[in-house]
């Protein structure tokens, strides 16, 4: 069945390295889904899939969404109302929160409980920002959840950032890594999920995740 997935370009985020990994997956799945980068609010709601990327500060991220007009409305919409899969990477993960503390505060969309806050490891041989490859450590309810399909845990991903989703609910993070302290490394409820990582940087273990995300049926 083809489908339009569209990754929300609003500025930031490896837009193209995304949906290149994205049209590479579909392709050697046998999906014939129509991998989209745009801007428009419109492509936005009519999508059947929709990928949030994101880099840099939290609140740059969500001023710059809030930059085009009913583009916040239009994720929402399509994410909770009428519950189409939706992925967010990296910041676009962290937009999930309750709300970010990077160069103050910031409301996030309030998706899941917690609040995304600085790394803080009492090792001083880490270093922060958490950058470089790391394994995965999956939750009993990542074992058997169609986006771990053939990821295994102790796998590796690739990770840059200084700040981390600390969840209220421990229960919707499906997958954690370590750097001096357990950091969130992917979440999920419903129909949205989010991954601390970049999977488009992530060689086998990424791409992996994300033609599951294009073969989700949540």
């Amino acid at each position: 069945m083809s489908e339009r997935v569209v990754v929300i370009d609003y500025g930031s985020g490896n837009l193209r390295s995304v949906a290149r990994s994205l049209e590479r997956m579909a392709s050697e799945a046998g999906l014939s889904h129509e991998i989209i980068v745009s801007s428009l609010t419109d492509d936005v709601r009519r999508a059947d899939r929709v990928v949030l990327p994101g880099v840099g500060a939290f609140g740059d991220c969500r001023k710059a969404l809030d930059a085009i007009p009913g583009m916040v409305d239009a994720i929402q919409d399509v994410a909770l109302n009428h519950a189409r899969p939706f992925l967010g990477i990296c910041v676009g993960m962290q937009l999930m929160a309750t709300c970010g503390l990077e160069h103050g505060s910031h409301d996030g969309f309030d998706w899941f409980s917690g609040v995304v806050m600085p790394i803080d490891v009492a090792d001083k041989g880490l270093k922060v920002p958490h950058m470089g490859w790391n394994e995965l450590i999956l939750s009993e309810r990542a074992r058997t959840h169609p986006l771990f399909t053939d990821i295994r845990d102790g796998d590796h991903a690739y990770f840059v950032h200084s700040y981390h989703m600390a969840l209220e609910i421990s229960e919707s993070r499906l997958a954690s890594t370590m750097h001096g302290v357990e950091l969130t490394a992917v979440i999920g409820e419903g129909s949205i999920a989010g991954v601390q990582f970049h999977p488009e940087k992530s060689q086998i273990t990424g791409l992996k995740f994300l033609q599951n995300f294009l073969e989700w049926r949540p």
